[in-house]
Order: structure tokens, then sequence, then C-alpha cells
């Protein structure tokens, strides 16, 4: 194969990296992604608790508390652009005892150390006048309105298809299996061929370690954190309205309760390191965990109405902070490695703080032609009945529905695998337009999504994968 070059290269289609490349694409250059995984959105971005955190929880001076109050800040308008779900539900940290007060306190004053706007302390009896499932045991909150939640695929997919159109190349199924500094850039050895750059930004998540030690004496370790996951049905949506943390102290970490932007519940995270960078089975000691603590905050969970649970893993590096910028021993090589809570909600201000960054080193300077914004899919059973009456005249596919739980059209399908960087995968249509997310969890929509899909990218149904090479959906 020839090699390929690029201006710049991202390693990563995590939101992290395609933060950076739509940000990159504002400018003069001629860059490209890489991408391990058949899909964007396939590693941490795709399991975690969906969050945009006000911003009060990290230590006053770090990028952590620079930067999420940043993006925390930046993440409405994107979502305008971008056409993606984001809501400002606001949060609560939960107070339990007499104690422990003066920890709640002192989050407070770190929280306005931060710049974090609107945040309030609150009486136990105020917050269960907002939130009446709070348990008795709550004596305080710190009461946060620039909280939020997010749809974690919809940001990053819509970041990704942004970055396309305006001239970032993607590739996708595309490991980086080494790195060489060369006179002048990186070359970068692929299971799909070589690449050179000049500049190379490192965004691969619990991997951004191994990448950045292939380039630098001045090492880098990152522990995979798994966090086992709880979602119940959007029966149960409505059980708190406010994303509820839990102050951490002498009843251990916290877990959040929080409703989702789909109209679910989801409790978790837990948090356990562990060696393997791509484990992530739930367990039933995590889960039970889960579900035990979160009961601490929040009484009546209907944890009968639990659909699926799940696994993600935090990139957790020793050093405790992001770690951003370039390498000192190996110029052009640029990290946005280390990134754990409360990476997501960084996502729009870690894009801008490293493209720019890059962009300086490079002298590359900005386009007039950059296009901002992006359509997402057409949601047809969330119109009012005369919009979806009349796009269904248009279009009689809108009004074959094919998954019954989230109400997603056959041409809903058709776009999440005809569009810019459309779906390869079963999964990669879910995270589009959330086929199979619901009830039955694609007990019934399975056969019809793969015909869809072998139908519009000319796959045979043998070809057709849950994920990755090697989930095929049909053998023998």
């Amino acid at each position: 194969m020839s090699e390929k070059f690029y201006d710049v290269i991202v390693i990563g289609g995590g939101a992290i990296g395609c933060g950076i490349a739509r940000e990159l694409s504002r400018y003069r250059c001629n860059a490209a992604l890489l991408e391990k995984e058949e899909d964007v959105c396939s590693g941490t971005s795709k399991a975690n608790s969906a969050i945009v955190h006000a911003g009060y929880d990290a230590m006053p001076g770090t990028l952590k508390a620079k930067l999420n109050v940043r993006g925390n800040a930046m993440m409405e308008q994107l979502s305008k652009d971008l056409d993606f779900d984001f809501k400002r539900n606001s949060s609560l940290v939960l107070c339990f005892s007499e104690e422990d007060r003066p920890a709640l306190h002192a989050l407070y004053e770190r929280g306005l150390a931060n710049g974090v706007p609107d945040l309030k302390l609150i009486s136990g009896d105020e917050v269960r006048k907002r939130e009446p499932n709070i348990t008795d045991e709550v004596v305080e909150a710190l009461y946060a309105p620039t909280g939020g939640i997010v749809c974690p695929f919809g940001l990053t997919i819509a970041l990704a298809e942004n970055a396309c159109e305006n001239g970032v190349d993607f590739y996708r199924s595309t490991g980086v299996t080494r790195i060489e500094k060369t006179g002048k850039g990186y070359l970068l050895h692929t299971n799909q061929g070589d690449f050179r750059a000049t500049y190379v930004v490192n965004a691969a998540g619990v991997y951004a370690d191994e990448l950045h030690n292939m380039v630098s004496a001045r090492k880098l370790h990152i522990v995979p954190r798994r966090g086992d996951y709880c979602l119940l049905d959007k029966e149960a949506g409505n059980h708190v309205s406010a994303t509820v943390f839990q102050l951490p102290g002498k009843y251990g970490k916290g877990i959040l309760v929080s409703p989702t932007v789909h109209g679910n519940l989801l409790v978790g995270p837990t948090a356990i390191d562990q060696d393997d960078k791509d484990l992530t089975a739930t367990t039933a000691e995590g889960l039970a965990e889960a579900m035990e603590k979160a009961t601490k905050s929040v009484k009546n969970i209907p944890f009968r109405q639990v659909i699926t649970s799940f696994a993600g893993l935090r990139a957790h590096e020793d050093g405790d902070d992001f770690v951003l910028g370039e390498a000192e021993d190996a110029e052009g090589f640029f990290d946005a490695a280390g990134i754990e809570s409360p990476g997501l909600s960084c996502t729009p201000a870690i894009g801008e703080y490293v493209a720019t960054m890059v962009a300086q080193k490079g002298g590359y300077a900005k386009k007039d032609d950059f296009k901002a914004t992006r359509q997402g899919i057409v949601r047809a059973a969330s119109l009012p009945v005369e919009e979806r009456a009349e796009l269904i005249r248009k279009n009689p596919a809108y009004g074959t529905i094919i998954c019954r739980c989230e109400g997603v059209s056959e041409a809903e399908i058709v776009d999440a695998v005809t569009r810019t960087l459309g779906a390869r995968s079963l999964d990669g249509i879910k995270r589009r337009v959330r086929q199979g997310m619901g009830r039955c969890q694609a007990g019934f929509c399975t056969p019809r999504a793969m015909e869809i899909l072998a139908r519009e990218t000319g796959m045979t149904m043998e070809e057709i994968c849950k994920n990755r090479e090697g989930s095929e959906m049909i053998k023998g």
C-alpha cells in the first residue's frame, strides 16, 4: 500500500478525537483521523454517565477545572449548531450527615473558585421539595443549575460528521500499531498501511499512554477504570429530574442517579481499576453495588424496570489531571491523554484548546468557508402529527416502523447508513437512531435492520457485524 501524507493526524475517534478534528477543520491544513474500531464513538465515549458537569469537582487551577467550566458553557450552542440532544437539567450533590457538611461546603467553595455560576447550598427539605424521591437522610445539598445531560453518541457523531464535511479524512477500522519519529514529523504504521504526518494528536483513550510512550522518554501510565451501570425503562425516567450525586465520604464512592436525554433513568457507575484495556463486561457484584448505593440517595427506584446493563472504561492517568499539549521531548506530538471525568463535559473546550496549539505550531490560518452547522437525522416519531404526515407523504419509508420500542422508521435507518460517515454495523445504526435501544433491546427489529444495512451497502447478511470484525450476526 502507498503511504498517505497529512499535515495533522488525530489518533482516536471518541468524543475528544472528534472534537479536536472538528476544531482542526476550521484551519487550512490537511487533516485525517484514524480509528481502530469500525465506527467512531466505540470506546469510552459510548459507555459513560452522559453528564455535562457544572465544574465544581475539579481542583482549582487544573486543566480539568478550567476546561470543564469552559466546555459546559460551550455545550448548549454547540448542540444547536450540530443538532444533538442536550439539556440543562441541573445537578445535586447530597450530604447525608452533619459531620459531612464541611466537605459539602468545601465543594461549594471550590466551585466558586472554578467560576461555576449560580451555585447554591440548599437544605434537605428544599431538596425534597425539588425531588420528592430523595431520601429522608439528606440534610443538605449543593445545587448547580448549569449541570446538564447529553447524548454522548449524538455529540461524538455530530462532531465527526461536521469535521468530515469540512475536509477531515476519516479512516475507520484503522489501528495504529507503531509510531516512528522521522526527520520531519512521524511515520504511523497501521493495519491498513502507513501514514505520514507533520503533527500527530494522540487521543487514543485507554491506549493513549502506549502511543505516547512510543515516542517519548517521559512515560505516561493509564489505568482502565471500569464503571458498571444499570439503565431503566422510560417509565422510570421521571423518578428524578436533576442528576443526583453523592458527596464522597464515609459511605464510599458516590453513585449517581440521573435521567437521560432520551427519557430513561441511569444508575451508576462503580469504579474498579483493572489491567485489561478492552474488558467491558459487567459483573453481578458491580451491578449490585451500584443499585444498593443508589438507594442511599433516591428511594423507591423501580429496579424491576432495568432494561439493560453495561460497563465503560475511563482512562485514569497517574497524574490525576488531563495531559494536554506537545510532548516535551517529541516535537510535533500532541497528547490528549488521561481524559476521564469530566472529559465528556470538556469535549468542545479540549477540542478548541488542542487544535489551537496545533494550528499555532503549524502556522495554519483559519478558513473562510468553514461550515459550523450540521443537520442530524430527522426523528419522525418526535414530530407533530401534521409534520410527520407530510414527511410520510413525501417518503413513505418514514411510515414503516422498524423499531417499535423507540419508534424508529425505515427512512431513519437508511439515513443512518447512507449519510456522511454512515453506519456499517448494527451498533453504528443503534448509536445514530436508537434502533434496538428500547425495552426489548433489539429483540424484534434486528433482522429488518440487517436487511436494510445489507441492501444499502451491498454487504451480505453473513458480513454484517454487531460492531467490530468477528461479531458477525450469522454464522455457518
